[in-house]
Parts: structure tokens; C-alpha cells; sequence
């Protein structure tokens, strides 16, 4: 089930995956829209940019997770490029700014978020500055899970306390692909959406730096991340973006 069941926004396949074309502002309305309705079972929504496309171009399993998603926003400014002359060129939809933005708007209509991710000490430094800029912000719960392969016994205990606070919107900051994996299944277990978000807390939570805003508006966004932290991501963008193109390529339309 698709976020366009509820609103008029067309889809589009890039590199082999379906994408909503839909700018910020719609992709906020379509999501709050998509929360607060009443639903038998769960949306998983991935936030996919460069990196994303290239790990599903060497993992077949990452792929169906994508192919199988409800919805897929492009967070990266290379997909907006590559299909800036197309009859439906992709719009950037940036996850930290997505992730803002629904809290915001989504006050109006009650939302209730739970976050899922990072550690204890940056949830809690969340939590408060989102309160503090967001007065009558519903976060219902936040899960710092623990650093290891989770058993069945750790999942039975989540999820449990997950369905305890009924949230309309579960934020997953868990790095991909990881979060995207654990969206999809916590999707299939509750009735609620869930959002792999990407480095949203950290940056929320002021725990990291954002890019300048001129750096993401030309999308060389990467080039500061890369900046910052040479040595873990050197292989994403130098190799990942290889990888990327060729996925373009090969998987036209």
C-alpha cells in the first residue's frame, strides 16, 4: 500500500525502485495524512539517497526491502539530478527536514511520535530540544536499542513497548541499512507508519553538524559529512557513488 492511496501524488521508478514525486511540503502532508487515518496494519517509508541506491545494487535482500516499501522518498540531490529532464523529475526530500517538519505540522492533528535509535544520552538531549521548539509535541516514547545483533526476546520486548504507547509515527535512526531493514518489519507488526530517517537525531539533538545550508541547497551536502568524518565514510561516497551511476544506468526506468 502506497502513501498515494490517500493523496494525488504520481510515482516514478529510479534505478529499478518506486519513488513518490512529491516536494517537501506534500511529502509532510501525505505522511500526517497517512498517520492519523484509521489502517489495518503498518507503512514502512525509507528516505533513499546515493548511498542507499548503491548498497541495493550489491545486496539483493536490501533491494526487495526498497521494491517492497510503502513509500520511498529521495533524499539526495544526484536523483534529482538524473531526472531533472524527465517527464517526472524527482524532488529532494531531505530526511532531516522532513523529520522536523512533520513534528511541526503534525501538532495540529495530534500526531504521536516514538523514536527508535542512537543512544540514550542523544535521545534524551532530542527530546528536550524538540519540546522545547515544539510546544505541544506529543512524543509518546523513545528506544535506545542495544548495540548487538537484537535476539527474539529483545524484539518481543520492543515491540511490546512500542504497541504500549499506541504511537502514529515510529522515527528509526539506526543507519543504513539497518533502519531501513527494521522500518519494514516493524511495519508488518503494528498499524502505525514507520520512518527510516537517516542521521536526523543526531542533528536535531545538535550532537552532530548539518552541512551549510548553500552546501545542501547545490547538493554538495556530502562533501561536509565527508569532511567531518573522512575515515568512515571515505567508502561510501568514493566507491558508493560509483556504484550509484552504474545502477542508474543499468537500471533505467
Amino acid at each position: 500500500m502506497h502513501l498515494i492511496a490517500q493523496l494525488p501524488v504520481s510515482r516514478r521508478r529510479f534505478a529499478g525502485i518506486s519513488f513518490s514525486v512529491a516536494n517537501l511540503a506534500q511529502a509532510t502532508k501525505l505522511i500526517i495524512t497517512a498517520a492519523v487515518e484509521t489502517r489495518t496494519g503498518g507503512l514502512d517509508i525509507h528516505l533513499l539517497n546515493a548511498y542507499s541506491l548503491a548498497l541495493a545494487e550489491r545486496s539483493d535482500t536490501f533491494r526487495a526491502c526498497l521494491v517492497e516499501a510503502s513509500d520511498n522518498f529521495p533524499d539526495g540531490k544526484p536523483l534529482s539530478w538524473l531526472t531533472k529532464l524527465s517527464k517526472a523529475p524527482l524532488k529532494q526530500v531531505r530526511g532531516p527536514s522532513l523529520f522536523e517538519r512533520v513534528l511541526d505540522e503534525g501538532r495540529e492533528q495530534g500526531v504521536r511520535h516514538l523514536l527508535l535509535g542512537s543512544t540514550p544520552e542523544t535521545l534524551a538531549l532530542l527530546e528536550a530540544s524538540l519540546v522545547s521548539r515544539y510546544p505541544g509535541l506529543h512524543i509518546v516514547g523513545s528506544i535506545s536499542p542495544p548495540f548487538r545483533n537484537l535476539s527474539a526476546d529483545d524484539y518481543e520486548t520492543q515491540d511490546d513497548e512500542i504497541a504500549s504507547c499506541r504511537p502514529h509515527i515510529v522515527w528509526v535512526g539506526l543507519g543504513t541499512p539497518k533502519q531501513d531493514f527494521e522500518a519494514q518489519r516493524l511495519a508488518r507488526q503494528g498499524d502505525f507508519l514507520a520512518i527510516a530517517v537517516g542521521a536526523a537525531f543526531d542533528f536535531s539533538a545538535g550532537t552532530k553538524k548539518e552541512a551549510p545550508p548553500w552546501m545542501a541547497h547545490i547538493g554538495v551536502e556530502w562533501i561536509y559529512r565527508f569532511g567531518s568524518e573522512p575515515k568512515r565514510l571515505w567508502r561510501r561516497y568514493l566507491v558508493g557513488n560509483f556504484v550509484f551511476l552504474y545502477s542508474a544506468v543499468r537500471r533505467r526506468g
